[in-house]
């Protein structure tokens, strides 16, 4: 497939396209600064995109079967990054007629898990106190997603780590899974890899944790 990556310099998207890459995909990134782009790959094109709106973006997006974007605030004072740059893509999305968009967001952006223990539910409540600006901004994502004409999925982790891909996780179309506390950017990426082709995750929500 012909994919394009947003958010490629980050922890998520550098997973997605090392991932990708390895998978026989083609794939183009859209970053900043090139040079914080560490992986290379036959099949990469890097573009450079200061992401100022969708004019810009529409080479990089047209004739891709999908867009995977980890796109979002690395911390709280970036709050409010996520829904105005994924606004953009889908804007150049929908002008060059490309449909399928994956996008990272956050698990308590969605449902609490049913029957959750009582203190992952006070945990829940506390990183989402603390985090609150954040949360609002991926809320606010989201809610451009389901105003678009794209097949988007929102793929929902909890609190991430940099560990090694497993390939061992659960996910849940439109929840969280229960008890559901972490789970490796690696991880995350190859799910998004994999629900590509999943109508069943298409317009949904999708909780992804161990």
């Amino acid at each position: 497939m012909k994919l394009t990556v947003f958010g490629a310099t980050g922890g998520i998207g550098r997973e997605i396209v090392r991932q990708a890459l390895d998978s026989g995909h083609e794939v183009t990134a859209v970053v900043r600064d090139p040079a914080r782009l560490t992986v290379t790959g036959d099949r990469l094109e890097v573009v450079r995109s200061a992401l100022t709106g969708p004019e810009e973006l529409r080479s990089a997006v047209g004739g891709r079967d999908a867009v995977l974007s980890g796109l979002g605030a690395r911390s709280r004072k970036d709050a409010g990054v996520a829904a105005r740059l994924t606004r953009a893509v889908i804007g150049a999305m929908e002008a060059e007629g490309v449909r399928r968009l994956l996008v990272v967001s956050a698990g308590p952006v969605g449902p609490a898990p049913e029957n959750d223990g009582l203190l992952d539910r006070g945990m829940r409540g506390l990183v989402s106190a603390i985090l609150k600006d954040v949360y609002t901004d991926l809320s606010e994502m989201e809610a451009e997603l389901a105003r678009s004409g794209t097949d988007w999925t929102s793929v929902r982790p909890p609190r991430l780590q940099d560990k090694p891909l497993t390939g061992r996780y659960r996910t849940v179309v439109g929840g969280f899974p229960r008890g559901g506390r972490f789970i490796a950017r690696a991880d995350v990426a190859h799910a998004m890899l994999s629900m590509i082709d999943d109508a069943g995750t298409v317009k949904q929500g999708v909780g992804v944790a161990y």
